[in-house]
C-alpha cells in the first residue's frame, strides 16, 4: 500500500508442497499503518464489508479484525503479473498511557478500568461506522 513505516516480509515456516511453497519462502507482506490514513484504509475494507462484523471477529482485549478475499474490491487496479490477493484487517484499539506495557525497562501494569474490553470495542464500531454486530459462527 505504500504508507506504512516499513513493510515487513513474512517467510514460510514449513515446507508445503501442495501449495509449491518452500520453508524460508516470502509468502506475505504485513505492515502498520497509523492515522488518518489507516483510517481511510479502514473506511474502504468496511465498506467492501458492507460494515457488518460478527461477534466472534471481536478479541476479549479490545482488538478486532476482518478479511477481504480480493485486493480489487478497495479500488486497487489489477496487475496481471501479480494476480488477486486477499487483505487482512487488524485493528488494536488503545488509550493514552497504553505504552507504558511495551516499554523495556520500568514496565507498567494497565489498570482494569482502563483496559479496552470486548463489549467496548463494539460499542466504539457501532458509534463510529455505524456497524452492524452479527451473532457468531
Amino acid at each position: 500500500l505504500g504508507v506504512a513505516k516499513e513493510e515487513v516480509g513474512r517467510s514460510a515456516l514449513m515446507w508445503a508442497l501442495s501449495f509449491g511453497i518452500r520453508r524460508n519462502e516470502k509468502i506475505a507482506v504485513h505492515c502498520t499503518v497509523r492515522g488518518a490514513k489507516a483510517e481511510e484504509i479502514l473506511e474502504k475494507g468496511l465498506k467492501v464489508r458492507e460494515y457488518e462484523l460478527r461477534k466472534n471477529n471481536f478479541s476479549d482485549t479490545g482488538n478486532f479484525g476482518f478479511g477481504i478475499q480480493e485486493h480489487i474490491d478497495l479500488g486497487i487496479k489489477y496487475d496481471p503479473s501479480i494476480g488477486i490477493y486477499g487483505l487482512d484487517f487488524y485493528v488494536v484499539l488503545g488509550r493514552p498511557g497504553f505504552s507504558i506495557a511495551d516499554k523495556k525497562r520500568r514496565t507498567g501494569n494497565i489498570g482494569a478500568k482502563h483496559r479496552i474490553g470486548k463489549e467496548e470495542a463494539m460499542r466504539w464500531f457501532q458509534q463510529k461506522y455505524d456497524g452492524i454486530i452479527l451473532p457468531g459462527k
